[in-house]
């Protein structure tokens, strides 16, 4: 059992999903762990720590990765990079699946089991394995110091003999995970801390960690939280009303922190323009939302940038802004999942499919996207791709054919063209209404790749599919209009004639 970890290539991402002390604990799980050269230095963490601990260093990620049965990752590699794993092979990390439904089909056909480490059950289980809760504590700390250092100004109140200065007024939106660690970490400063969330079982939180509470309390905010403890996408009219409450209260602050995420989707807009123009300048924001998109309309991901005298923090990678902290807590949470799919007795992988951590996390799995999330948008992939490559096809068929269907019979034994009896009484309707289904009955049970809808038959025509017998409905009428004896066949009940080109 091979347990790989390389280096990140994301930039400024300096995480490592393994440590000298989880390195220690997968060995004596009865795993051999490679650790690519370098991985560790951005984390402080240098690669004769990896070999004290019981690692092997590979020179480069190819030679890290051969043969591994499981790699352990911080952030989604390229697909291309996984050659050299085993058939199967375990990829464990935060693979940030919404919005990149090709990069997961990319993993799917590499044939490696990617499990998605976002997606573990907030349930007591899984508490020391949530790599949200750990990394999200992380960005609401550091943000708050952030934050601190671009405010210019003393947080805390000072009482000295030249006179006292004002303690900073903090204001806090989410409080979540991110959140509390955000007010905890203001109050811990001296700041006077405020917050907001749509959830209702955040007040009590936040006023616990002496915080004072802002929201709009009517019906929708009391049912404003899912079972699984994450915010509900709220109506516009409550985000209006929450809009005008927060507009009112950002002017008075020194110090914002915006920690608003709903999982797959893009982080709600919380602060207009508007609302940064009112505040005092010196005045900070920190968007912790930026990665999704921003909590703040003004927000650049990746940057700090100064409006109207407002400095305006989007840091993408917050967590990552103290990186040994950071890894030392999420190389503890695939430490604590890997360790429930190892037989400890065996020294061996042994996956329990049916686990509800498994089933939670797995997203491919035999070359195939598994995860019900993601189902529906892989099996939309593979049909474009084959609609494409039919259309390429199509295109590709003469003309003269393209008049029968791409040449396809059209099977006059399933058509009523060949029944005149019926046409003679009404010349003007050579062919009864079912024409049409039938002749998509033909082509969907030959699989035939028909023009664009544009060009496709309309209900009211008689023939959507034109054939040399059907072309003249009126020369096979008259004569079984003259002869309508009913002793006597049809006169055109004879097989009718092939179109040009058939054989």
């Amino acid at each position: 059992m091979k347990i790989a970890i390389v280096r990140e290539r994301i930039e400024g991402e300096d995480r490592v999903a393994a440590t000298p002390e989880t390195v220690g604990k997968l060995i004596a799980l009865g795993a051999s762990v490679a650790v690519e050269k370098g991985a560790g230095l951005g984390s402080r963490i240098l690669d004769s720590d990896y070999e004290a601990a019981g690692a092997t260093l590979g020179a480069t990620a190819a030679a890290t990765l051969k043969q591994a049965d499981v790699v352990l990752t911080v952030r989604r590699p390229e697909a291309a990079a996984l050659a050299g794993v085993n058939p199967g092979a375990l990829l464990i990390g935060a693979l940030d699946p919404y919005g990149n439904d090709v990069a997961l089909a990319a993993l799917a056909k590499a044939g490696v089991t990617a499990m998605s480490m976002e997606f573990m059950p907030r349930i007591t289980r899984a508490q020391v394995m949530d790599i949200l809760s750990s990394q999200a504590n992380l960005a609401g700390y550091q943000g708050v110091i952030e934050a601190a250092a671009a405010f210019d100004r003393a947080v805390p109140m000072m009482m000295t003999a030249a006179g006292t200065v004002r303690p900073a007024k903090t204001f806090v939106m989410g409080a979540g995970v991110a959140g509390l660690q955000a007010i905890a970490t203001a109050k811990r400063l001296g700041a006077v801390v405020s917050a907001t969330d749509v959830r209702p079982a955040a007040k009590e939180q936040v006023e616990s960690l002496g915080g004072k509470f802002i929201a709009v309390e009517d019906d929708e905010f009391k049912q404003a939280e899912t079972a699984g403890g994450y915010a509900k996408q709220m109506s516009a009219e409550y985000q209006a009303k929450q809009a005008e409450l927060t507009a009112q209260h950002i002017a008075k602050q020194d110090i914002v922190v915006t920690t608003a995420l709903i999982p797959g989707r893009p982080a709600p807009r919380l602060i207009t323009k508007a609302m940064v123009e009112s505040m005092a300048p010196g005045s900070v924001i920190v968007d912790l939302a930026a990665e999704r998109g921003g909590n703040v309309e003004l927000t650049v991901p990746g940057k700090v940038i100064e409006h109207n005298g407002v400095t305006i923090i989007g840091y993408t990678n917050m967590q990552g802004r103290i990186p040994t902290t950071a890894s030392q807590l999420y190389a503890r949470n695939l430490l604590a999942f890997l360790t429930t799919m190892i037989d400890a007795k065996a020294k061996t992988l042994a996956v329990n499919w049916d686990d509800e951590l498994v089933k939670a996390t797995v997203l491919t799995r035999d070359g195939l996207v598994v995860h019900p999330n993601f189902v529906g948008a892989a099996m939309a992939e593979q049909a474009n791709s084959k609609q494409t490559a039919g259309k390429s096809q199509a295109s590709t068929v003469p003309a003269a054919g393209k008049k029968a269907v791409a040449g396809v019979k059209p099977a006059p034994a399933k058509t009523t063209a060949a029944k005149p009896a019926p046409v003679a009484k009404t010349p003007a309707k050579p062919a009864p209404a079912k024409a049409p289904s039938a002749a998509k009955k033909v082509a969907k049970e030959q699989a035939i790749v028909v023009m664009d809808a544009a060009a496709a038959p309309k209900p009211t025509v008689a023939k959507p599919v034109r054939t040399k017998a059907a072309a003249k409905p009126a020369a096979d009428a008259k004569p079984a209009a003259a002869k309508a004896a009913p002793a006597k066949k049809p006169a055109a009940a004879k097989k009718p004639a092939a179109p040009k080109g058939e054989q």
